[in-house]
């Protein structure tokens, strides 16, 4: 695992927390319901969704780019929001394994 891999999951690992603390709390239900209790959580929602919808897009196509499969990582994030692109972002710098590439730069 590279550093860039080990970032990730300690983000992805709090994000699960958190998650976890919070169905814990309220439940699956509670959740979505507090999720559209007023103007200010429905924003958030809101803009949550465009963000990941978008996140997705680029995703998908990345995905594809590489050859892999991006339908695991879309329906992750359908059903479980920044877990989808976390993991995805997670096994695409395992698939860098540490090169680079600089624009501009002359291919060795």
């Amino acid at each position: 695992m590279n550093g860039r891999q080990i970032g990730l999951s300690v983000l992805l690992l709090g994000f699960l927390d958190l998650t976890a603390y919070a169905v814990y709390h309220h439940g699956i239900r509670g959740v979505f319901e507090l999720l559209t209790a007023n103007a200010v959580t429905l924003t958030a929602a809101a803009d949550l969704v465009i963000a990941l919808t978008m996140v997705t897009v680029w995703m998908w196509r990345d995905a594809r780019d590489r050859g892999v499969s991006p339908v695991p990582y879309a329906i992750l994030t359908l059903l479980m929001g920044s877990v989808g692109p976390l993991l995805y972002l997670i096994r695409r710098a395992g698939a860098e394994g540490g090169a680079r590439v600089t624009v501009g730069a002359p291919a060795r």
